[in-house]
């Protein structure tokens, strides 16, 4: 699936609108929470995974944690 969406100003902020068959393809509803990922070729929107993202915080702080550590593993 690819959609063209306009950028509109939403207050402050700038925002989207998602059309129906994106929500369908997602499986959200109004309220749900979806996560941007950086991809090789742009960004992806997947539907929010509780578990993945405190995964991910976790990994995040352990990167900044040992960040030297795992500079000299990777050589």
């Amino acid at each position: 699936m690819t959609l063209d969406l306009k950028i509109r100003k939403v207050g402050n902020s700038l925002g989207i609108v998602l059309p129906k068959e994106a929500l369908t393809h997602l499986d959200v509803r109004e309220g749900d929470v979806v996560t941007l990922t950086e991809a090789q070729d742009g960004v992806r929107m997947t539907a929010a995974n509780p578990e993945f993202s405190k995964t991910m915080a976790v990994s995040e702080s352990l990167n900044r944690r040992y960040r030297n550590t795992l500079r000299e593993l990777a050589q």
